[in-house]
């Protein structure tokens, strides 16, 4: 920038600065009188129910999460004014989350600039990001931990050797500036896409958010890092084993997905096709059973995180920190509050009429080959559930 276009930027800024009405609008200076947070969060806190349907998460987690944050969010005050407290950063956040209001709806109700809020927003999701993922986004790092979770999907859903159930779902936002048509999904909507790997206690394992909404779940699982280490070997997984004793046969642990994957040595998906065998309908039900996890997840996520209710008006960059930051906290949540977690997980009234019958892909002989195995574990006396041939008929 040459010197004639700052000095002309710097006068038109000048004199905006001499039109403007205040320095500090009114209603903002008397935010520490009137704000709501001064106001409302004594009264919340004498009522737990209250505080609960407020923030969505107890008072006992909230103060254990404003410890964790609260070095990071803390400011020095200056002579000009006083810094807002990390206790109130971390109040607007969370409201922000669990009511999915506008900025200009804080803004007025918290007494804090538009600007202040987003920044407030931006700052408070990257921290509480940086500061709980590691803790309760960690993925397994032994062959004990897989086994521990392929444990829990075998006696909730009847499915051995699973370690997760993988989907994606797609984020509203307001179309990105300069974007074209890459954020516009199948759905005639534009979105990011939150590509997430499941356990049978519907906690996230593993995230990828940010893909543009044009780009399928499969071509997505493909690019992340937990797909690269799947076929590296660095996830460190169990070795194949018969799926009960007295098979020969050696099958892998895998991930069960929908119609969208592709077929691979540690992933499944249905048989495709109108026309299937009873076998293959057994088969699609057992998977399904596995899969409906993370559709449960992304559920118990958004009616959590009312601010998914609605097209996030935000930038990327803002959009992807807050779809990370709700993420981590429902793990969190679901570790602290024994009440959330408790989710009932009775399905046995599931059936096929949904699920969408597309396309067979082809994996390749040996993933043929292993849900083969499968289908036939599913179908034999020991694999077998009472329900099974009443679900796939009804």
């Amino acid at each position: 920038m040459d010197v004639n276009t700052f000095l002309i930027f710097y006068w038109y800024y000048r004199r905006r600065q001499r039109n403007r009405r205040f320095w500090v609008h009114p209603i903002l200076t008397q935010r520490s009188n009137l704000g709501i947070f001064r106001n409302l969060m004594s009264d919340l806190r004498r009522d737990e129910s209250k505080f609960f349907n407020y923030f969505r998460m107890s008072m006992t987690t909230f103060d254990d999460l404003l410890k964790r944050v609260n070095v990071d969010l803390k400011k020095h005050d200056t002579n000009m004014r006083k810094s807002i407290t990390p206790e109130e950063k971390l109040a607007i956040c969370l409201r922000y989350l669990a009511s999915g209001c506008s900025y200009m709806d804080l803004h007025y109700a918290y007494r804090v600039g538009v600007s202040t809020i987003n920044s407030i927003i931006v700052e408070v999701t990257n921290v509480i990001w940086n500061n709980l993922h590691q803790e309760f986004m960690k993925l397994p790092d032994t062959k004990y931990e897989w086994e521990q979770i392929a444990d829990a999907f075998y006696n909730k859903a009847n499915f051995p050797h699973c370690i997760g159930a993988v989907d994606g779902k797609h984020i509203r936002m307001k179309k990105p500036s300069h974007s074209g048509s890459m954020y516009m999904n199948y759905k005639n909507f534009f979105s990011i896409v939150l590509l997430a790997v499941v356990d049978s206690n519907y906690r996230f394992t593993y995230i990828s958010v940010g893909s543009y909404g044009k780009e399928c779940d499969s071509s997505i699982f493909k690019e992340s890092t937990f797909w690269k280490r799947l076929n590296d070997g660095s996830l460190d997984l169990p070795e194949a084993r018969p799926l009960f004793t007295g098979l020969e046969s050696r099958v892998p642990f895998v991930i069960v997905g929908d119609e969208a994957f592709g077929l691979h040595y540690n992933l499944l998906r249905p048989y495709g096709g109108t026309h299937l065998d009873k076998n293959k309908r057994i088969f699609n039900y057992r998977l399904t059973r596995a899969r409906r996890y993370v559709e449960c997840a992304f559920g118990i996520l958004a009616n959590k995180w009312r601010i998914f209710h609605r097209p996030l008006d935000v930038s990327t960059s803002t959009a992807i920190s807050i779809v990370k930051t709700c993420a981590v906290l429902h793990n969190y949540i679901m570790h602290n509050e024994s009440s959330y977690a408790n989710i009932d997980s009775n399905d046995s009234t599931i059936s096929l009429e949904n699920v969408r019958n597309e396309p067979n892909t082809r994996g390749g002989r040996c993933a043929n080959t292993i849900r083969t195995e499968f289908t036939n574990y599913f179908v034999s006396e020991v694999g077998a559930v009472p329900w099974q041939d009443e679900a796939i008929q009804g």
